[in-house]
């Protein structure tokens, strides 16, 4: 990657926990030394609005914002946001998303549409896109709010830092102050890291 440095993109509507999940992505980057900087959009957030997470972490980062063009991985909590952001992708980079809809309220309120079809709208790009149903996943393990480490696992194996050290990174958050989620957690985590293998697998395949 260029000058070393990862650019990570997290997107998604408010309440996903877009920001959180972009915080514990650069606790696991500083706790192995990486210069890190980061940068949050939110709007109104804590009613579905729209929220951007730009993350860029390596040797030595001087701007925390990742210009269009230049992400390496786009983090899409909810479709049409992925899509909505895919501009901001390197060429040969990778898309990460949650197929679940969450419709901001954008699109309730009558001002934007909600694209037919975000995945293959952007596949129709030429960029690489693992999509899965992480909301589903959340669900099966019965706490909606999971889906953050769900989507934390998707991220995990395509990072430039074991998967284990991100994992630590989530599971220190919940030891101090709520114990009994930190085997959930390591459960969704696990969940999302194999959701991501098995696509993978399965593409290999076809």
């Amino acid at each position: 990657m260029k000058n070393d440095v990862t650019n990570i993109l997290v997107v998604g509507v408010g309440g996903q926990g877009v920001m959180t999940a972009t915080e514990i992505l650069a606790e696991a980057a500083i706790s192995l030394g990486h210069d890190v900087k980061k940068t949050e959009v939110a709007g109104m957030s804590q009613r579905g609005g729209v929220v951007s997470s730009h993350l860029r972490f390596g040797a030595k980062v001087l701007s925390p914002k990742i210009a269009p063009g230049a992400a390496d991985i786009l983090v899409g909590f909810e479709s049409a946001e992925a899509l909505r952001w895919s501009h901001y992708l390197k060429p040969g980079g990778l898309v990460l998303m949650n197929t679940a809809r969450l419709v901001p309220p954008v699109v309730s309120s009558g001002l934007y549409a909600y694209p037919a079809d975000p995945v293959a709208q952007i596949r129709a790009l030429g960029i690489e896109v693992h999509a899965f149903d992480a909301l589903a996943i959340a669900k099966q393990l019965g706490d909606l709010r999971l889906g953050n480490s769900v989507m934390l696992g998707a991220i995990a194996d395509h990072l430039p830092f074991r998967a284990e050290v991100l994992l630590e990174s989530i599971l220190n958050r919940f030891r101090a102050r709520k114990p009994e989620m930190v085997e959930l957690n390591r459960r969704a985590f696990s969940a999302g890291r194999d959701a991501i293998a098995n696509l993978e697998r399965a593409e290999a395949l076809a």
